[in-house]
């Protein structure tokens, strides 16, 4: 999977992304101008000590992300979508795009990828959700989709052991 923040403004999100980034084993794509350093405390402390561990590429802008993943499936996450993020197929090398905080994705791109504009539903008149939240959702649901490949499915207790482990 692929996470793709395009001119991200608040180190702390882009920190907390990165941590699920590595978490995940999905590669986080930065498209600059960013409103803050990589390398930042402020982006380290939310990434704490994962951030050296993070598969992430930097691009100068849009169109340098684009020449560089031709004919890669982006999906758009923005909240002016008519599709739910539930309501399309995730491939196992997706690109899931997200906009910087004060305003999302540039319609101009939007609009020449509508069928790849997808929405988290929210209540009434909701602005927005955080940015780390929102990449969470979707790339979970992606992940899911993709039936966890890789991942660790089951959790081990370090003190004591499930019911179900003495049974056995």
């Amino acid at each position: 999977m692929n996470i793709v923040l395009l001119e991200p403004e608040i180190p702390q999100n882009t920190g907390n992304i990165g941590r699920t980034c590595v978490a995940t084993d999905t590669k986080l794509h930065l498209i600059e101008p960013l409103g803050f350093s990589i390398n930042e405390k402020a982006v380290k402390k939310a990434g704490l000590d994962y951030w050296p561990s993070l598969n992430k590429e930097v691009y100068i802008s849009y169109r340098d992300f684009v020449e560089k993943h031709p004919g890669a499936k982006i999906y758009m996450a923005t909240t002016k979508a008519k599709k739910m993020y539930t309501e399309v197929s995730y491939e196992p090398d997706a690109y899931i795009m997200f906009g910087k905080e004060s305003a999302g994705i540039p319609e101009e791109i939007l609009v020449e990828n509508e069928e790849n504009c997808i929405r988290i539903p929210m209540v009434g008149d909701t602005r927005s959700l955080n940015l780390s939240n929102s990449v969470a959702i979707v790339l979970y649901e992606a992940l899911r989709q993709n039936n966890f490949e890789h991942m660790n499915c089951e959790g081990h207790l370090h003190k004591l052991s499930w019911q179900e482990d003495k049974k056995q």
